[in-house]
This record gives structure tokens, sequence and C-alpha cells, in this order.
């Protein structure tokens, strides 16, 4: 399994964020990023073609400006993104081909699995496209990249052994939170062998502010080391990881990660002691104590996105953050096709149904305040 990261380095250049000038992306800046990046020693650019813009840019910034053979470029494919049929779907190939101008993808992946997501991938049969491809040495290595549920993790390796990494959302924070289970995804993708990508180590910027007690507790063990550090850190120790993504925004950004990960040979048991207290220090914030479950959802008569509202307003509290909280439940209620909290009828099925007792009705209420 080692073979698949052995080269490449633990930190790996996310190019979702990439640094903007004005409307577009700033093509300069990231040239920049990029020559620190690989003076660094590290090789490994991820991106995708529902990144807008990302694909040219990095055309620009890496591929035109370095030997193909010198870096290991990654990309995605989305079938759920507004594909009405197979040939739809594998477009996406080409026009990242085109876009790149990479000639090959060392890491291309199916994006995004997940919930009514994976049925597009299965629906167009990718599964035996992508191996095509692999054939046809357009492709180095398969996988994809998933947002759900270790049970859903377990029956897509089942189904599809021949995929040969996974990239999973991991960091601290999200470790052992019930609506990501990034320690149980992990489990999963290591009992099948499968190396993995990790996705989201400062949890989308979140982790770069995490709350005050947080933060005090991660300063106070190392004053000179940025609090951003230790999600990335925390992530990199993991065993069985290719690479650890970071979604770079500007050159201080590449410059801070590549003071601590240049020589970066895992955390000690001082340091992971201090992630376990940063952990307990989360845990003391109280929280609507969803664990997901969506049993409420199934006696709702309105179809209320109950969880996804519960989380969002979770993240709320937790980061403080207004409107990437509104974002999320913008996503995990309307995105998945369910009724806002407003719609809420306070008819208390919900409650009788809630095996951890929570009082659905308030809390739905305090997510309107918040953030409808």
């Amino acid at each position: 399994m080692a073979y698949l990261g052995e080269s490449i380095g633990k930190l790996g250049f996310g190019l979702m964020r990439l640094p903007q000038k004005e409307d577009s992306i700033d093509v300069e800046q990231t040239k920049e990023m990029v020559d620190l990046f690989l003076k660094a020693g590290f090789t490994y650019f991820d991106t995708a073609w529902a990144y807008a813009g990302s694909e040219d840019a990095i055309r620009q910034a890496l591929v035109e400006r370095y030997p193909r053979e010198s870096f290991q470029l990654a990309t995605k494919n989305a079938a759920w993104i507004g594909c009405k049929t197979k040939e739809e779907a594998m477009a996406q190939f080409d026009t990242s081909l085109k876009q790149t101008g990479a000639g090959y993808f060392d890491f291309y992946l199916l994006h995004n699995l997940g919930e009514g997501r994976t049925k597009y991938f299965d629906d167009f049969d990718m599964w035996s496209w992508v191996q095509e491809k692999k054939k046809e040495g357009l492709i180095k290595h398969v996988g994809f990249s998933f947002h759900s549920t270790p049970e859903e993790l377990e029956d897509i390796l089942n189904k599809h052994p021949e995929m040969e990494f996974v990239q999973l959302q991991i960091n601290y924070a999200d470790w052992e939170n019930p609506a990501v289970q990034s320690k149980a995804c992990y489990e999963v993708a290591r009992k099948h062998g499968k190396p993995v990508v990790i996705m989201e180590p400062v949890k989308g910027g979140m982790l770069a502010n995490p709350p005050e007690s947080v933060a005090e507790v991660l300063k106070k063990a190392e004053p000179d080391s940025s609090v951003a550090s230790w999600a990335i850190r925390f992530a990199a120790s993991l065993e069985g990881v290719i690479t650890v993504l970071s979604g770079m925004s500007n050159v201080e950004q590449m410059k801070d990660n590549l003071s601590y990960m240049k020589d970066f040979k895992g955390m000690n048991s001082d340091q992971k002691a201090v992630i376990a207290k940063a952990q307990e220090e989360l845990k003391k914030i109280p929280l609507i104590p969803c664990t997901t479950c969506n049993y409420c959802a199934k006696v709702c008569p309105k179809n209320i996105g109950i969880s996804g509202s519960f989380t969002a307003m979770n993240l709320l509290t937790l980061y403080k953050d207004k409107a990437f909280a509104k974002h999320q439940e913008e996503w995990l209620v309307g995105g998945h096709g369910k009724a806002r909290a407003d719609q809420c009828v306070k008819c208390g099925k919900c409650e009788e149904a809630c095996p951890q007792h929570i009082k659905i009705r308030e809390n739905l209420e305090k997510v309107c305040e918040a953030l409808l």
C-alpha cells in the first residue's frame, strides 16, 4: 500500500481555495505558491472539474512550467452535477484533460460519493469506465472521495475492491463527531487496506480559528506554532495516509504549512496528549446532542431536515461563523431535498422517536432565529 505515497510527502496542495484577484484566480500568486511547494519537496496537487477556474489555473502555474514527471496531479469526476447520460459524465474527463493540459492524471477520483450521489456512478457504470481509462494510460491510480456514513463506505468498498485509495474528511474536531464520523470511516478504509488521502484537515479553515478554550490549549503547548498546524499534523500522523490536503489561499499560508511539514516525522506522545485535551475542550461546549440517527425524520409529516439543521446550529455554536453555518444549513437541508426548520408544525412526533430525548421543537425554533 505504501507505494502510493512513497515519494509524495505528507502535505498536498488543495486547489479549491486558490488566491483571488478581483473576480478570478490570482495565477501569479499561485505560481509563487507552486514554486515554494515543489522546492520544499512536495509534489501532490489536488483539483477537480467542479472547482471553477482551478484546472485552468494549475495548467498555467504548474503544468506549463514544470516537467510532467516532477509532480502528481489529481482531479475528480462529479457525475451527479448536471449529468443525465453517461456521455455527459465522461465528458468531464475530457474537459479536465483539456483544462489542465496534463496529458494524464496520476490520481483520478469519483467525486463526493455518498447518499444519493453514488447512484449516478452506478447508473453510468463509471466504475468500469475509469478502469478502461487506466488501461489506456490516462489514469495511474483510481479512487473516490466520500462524505457519508461508515456503513455506506463499507458497502462501496465491498462492491468495488478495485478502488486503490479513498479520500476522506478527517480532522481532530470531527474524529468522533456523530455527524461526520471521521474515525469510523478511516477505520473502514484501513480495514479494507485502502490508503487514505485526507481532505478538510482544518475543517474548511474553522480549525485555524477554533473555540477560544481549544486555542488556549494549543497555544499554551506550543506558543510559536500556528493553531492550524496542529490540525494538519494530527491528520498527517495517522497510519496509511498518502497525503494531507491543505486548501491554501495565499503565500503566507503556504509558508506556514511548509515550515512544520517539510521535515515532519509524526506527532510525539506529548503532542498527541495535547490534541486529546483540545478534543476534550470541544466536548465541553454545549451542543445539541444529535447523533444523526434520523429516527425523527422518519416520522416527521413535513419532511424537515432536522439533523442537518442541528449540525448547522452546532457549527454556529462552535465556530461563531454565521455565513459558514448558513451555508451548511442550506446544503444539509435544502440541498438534500428536506424542508427547513420554519415548516415545523410542532406535532411532537419527532420527540417521541428521538433516542437522545432532544427537545427538537424548541431547538428548531432556535435554528429559525439564528439561521433562517
